[in-house]
């Protein structure tokens, strides 16, 4: 999954149009019965998908690089970054173009998740 946006010291933002499997199986079911909690920290390294989709098809992964008052607003937080932040921080210095696209490659090649109990 490529990163789309990069927007220093708020946002990295990736996804992709046609969707990405069990991770969008896995937060669309989430949102569908309320099982995500949103977090109330406003915390950088959170990582949500938006509350709102346009057409339902695609998966739009969000990890905020700062604390943002209004997380709660906008995404339905499902999980933190426990281990590479350092990995994030190297992804928001990027250079990008006027409208905060990555001018090279960036994406997410494994992932690994893990639920608190």
């Amino acid at each position: 999954m490529h990163f789309h946006h990069v927007i220093k010291n708020r946002v990295i933002q990736g996804g992709h149009s046609q969707g990405l499997g069990a991770a969008e199986d896995w937060t669309s079911k989430g949102k569908l019965h309320g099982h995500f909690s949103t977090s109330e920290k406003h915390e950088a390294f959170m990582l949500g998908t938006p509350k709102t989709k346009d057409d339902g098809k695609g998966f739009e992964l969000f990890i905020t690089t700062t604390p943002i008052a209004d997380l709660n607003d906008n995404l339905f937080v499902f999980g933190r970054v426990i281990k590479g932040e350092d990995v994030v921080q190297e992804i928001e210095e990027v250079d990008t173009d006027e409208h905060y696209r990555p001018k090279s490659p960036v994406g997410i090649i494994d992932v690994t998740l893990q639920h608190e109990i």
